[in-house]
């Protein structure tokens, strides 16, 4: 029976890889098994960091209202407690978005949460 060398399927296969490594230095985007690894690595990491960075942006977003809402004496969780009493449902993305672009309307829902705590 003669030997099968899996040609096109296993090329195929590394082609795919080689791909994904394509712009990685040295070995890891020309030698298969050095490239399977850093490919295998970095979807990984971009598997965990694309979950990571909603927790990111949040804490951002929190920093940003917190630093805003400092300026009209309040702390950011009376802030947002008085947002929670007075019903209004902003999130923090809207929320800090507006801080740094619409001051006049920030101010607005800063007094409605002083008002509703």
């Amino acid at each position: 029976m003669p030997r099968a060398k899996r040609g096109f399927k296993a090329r195929q296969r590394r082609n795919k890889v080689f791909k994904l490594a394509k712009g990685y230095r040295g070995g890891r985007s020309r030698l298969f098994r050095s490239a399977q690894e850093a490919v295998d690595r970095a979807l990984n990491y971009a598997y965990q960091h694309r979950r990571l960075k909603k927790r990111d942006f949040r804490a951002l977003w929190i920093q940003r209202l917190n630093a805003a809402v400092r300026a009209y004496g309040l702390s950011y969780s009376r802030f947002i407690g008085g947002l929670k009493k007075a019903a209004v449902s902003l999130d923090r993305k809207v929320l800090a978005h507006m801080a740094a672009e619409d001051p006049k309307a920030f101010a607005k829902v800063v007094e409605v949460a002083k008002a509703a705590f």
